[in-house]
């Protein structure tokens, strides 16, 4: 019996642990390169030489011009005429005839003081004048009549010098009752009480059935005049001194090329009044204990928004400056030892420049001399300053003004970090 033919299966032969190696290894290098090129293309771009981008500061551009100077100083407001109403007659009040807090015009009726025995004043001196009048009439007739009589020897000399001396005195009774009657008609016109001013009367300081008068000008009301308004502020008499010689060097010009400054308020909430005031004048004297010179504006106040004692901030422009700049105040560095900012040259580096201060104008500072026209200031960015490092100027913009910066920062770090874990995980699967 024949054995079934049996196909038998040769197994390959098993290569060398040397040859093994070499193919792990070649398979490594192959998974890493296409890992590597599957990874971001896009790098961050390479500043000069290979380095970092220079860094961007805020810079503004030197652009000069005709600027007013102006100062703000604290100060109060003060009714323009102001008049204390008071009883000038002795009597009992019996009427209050205005509105408290209301206007009032000049001669309007405030206050009636009981007149009758002023009244009977008046009467009684009326009286007396028409008496007077009366022996006028009869010694003017009794000299006319001796007058012909003296001359044709009728009557003695002296009669007839006794009649002209009789009407004299007459005469001079009739101008003590005329001067009577007047003082008797001005006291009985204080008993009512009119007001001497036009303005806004305040509270009654008496009432009906009051005795006023007596012995003393009793004060009634308060009025006063509130359009226009004054506003009494004070100036360091240094910086008035250093205004006079910037003028007079030609540095400066007089505001408005006159005498009469402009004028600002700003109210205790921030806002501005809107009508513009001028200055009247400064005093002449300095205060010995303070060192400041007083002065006082005139404000109009039609709408009578503006009321006597109320503390406001005064913006007074007194002189202007030619071919003067402006910068921020961040921008300026301020010493005992000098005035400095610094300025981007074209080729980004940045060096410090001494300048001229000149004032301030709000926010920002008055520069007159060290600067052209052109130049690049730089306002923020300082803590970006490394050295000799070169920078790039962007416009600066005002603190809530300046657009939001797009967020690129966290977008150009993913790919960076997927890349760097990239190799860590091919090579953990090769080694798998």
């Amino acid at each position: 019996m024949s054995l079934p033919h049996t196909r038998l299966a040769i197994a390959p032969p098993i290569p060398h642990r040397s040859a093994l190696r070499g193919r792990l290894a070649l398979t490594s290098l192959t998974i890493a390169a296409l890992l590597a090129g599957c990874g971001p293309s896009n790098t961050a771009p390479a500043g000069p030489a290979g380095g970092m981008p220079p860094a961007e500061v805020g810079v503004v551009t030197v652009a000069p011009g005709d600027i007013g100077l102006t100062t703000e100083l604290p100060g109060r407001l003060e009714a323009s005429r102001v008049a204390q109403v008071r009883a000038r007659a002795a009597g009992i009040l019996q009427q209050r005839l205005f509105v408290e807090g209301r206007d009032v015009k000049a001669g309007q009726a405030l206050f009636a003081i009981d007149a009758g025995p002023y009244q009977a004043a008046f009467a009684s001196a009326q009286g007396s004048l028409a008496k007077a009048e009366a022996n006028l009439m009869q010694a003017s007739a009794q000299v006319e009549r001796y007058k012909p009589l003296a001359e044709a020897k009728a009557i003695s000399q002296q009669e007839y010098v006794n009649a002209q001396a009789a009407g004299k005195q007459a005469e001079a009774d009739v101008a003590m009752g005329k001067a009577a009657v007047q003082t008797a008609r001005i006291n009985l016109n204080y008993a009512a009480v009119t007001a001497p001013i036009a303005g806004r009367i305040g509270r009654a300081l008496v009432t009906e059935g009051a005795l006023v008068g007596q012995g003393e000008a009793t004060p009634l009301a308060v009025i006063q005049q509130i359009d226009p308004m004054y506003v009494n502020f004070t100036q360091s008499a240094a910086e008035v001194m250093k205004l006079r010689r910037a003028m007079e060097n030609g540095q400066l010009k007089r505001a408005g090329g006159s005498n009469a400054a402009s004028v600002r308020l700003l109210l205790e909430d921030g806002s501005e009044y809107a009508r513009p005031g001028k200055l009247l004048f400064s005093d002449l004297t300095v205060d010995a204990t303070t060192g400041q010179i007083t002065l006082r504006a005139e404000v109009p106040n039609p709408g009578g928004a503006l009321l006597p004692g109320l503390y406001v901030r005064v913006r007074l422009e007194q002189a202007q400056a030619t071919n003067a700049i402006t910068l921020p105040q961040q921008a300026v560095t301020r010493s005992p030892q000098g005035d400095s900012v610094m300025v981007v040259g074209p080729d980004g580096k940045v060096a410090p420049r001494p300048v001229k201060v000149g004032g301030q104008q709000g926010s920002q500072w008055v520069i007159l001399d060290g600067l052209k026209s052109g130049e690049q200031v730089m306002v923020d960015g300082f803590q970006k300053l490394r050295g000799d490092a070169p920078v790039k100027g962007v416009p600066w913009q005002a603190p809530g003004s300046k657009p939001a910066a797009k967020a690129s920062a966290p977008t150009a770090a993913a790919p960076i970090a997927s890349a760097a874990s990239a190799p860590a995980s091919a090579a953990s699967g090769a080694s798998r």
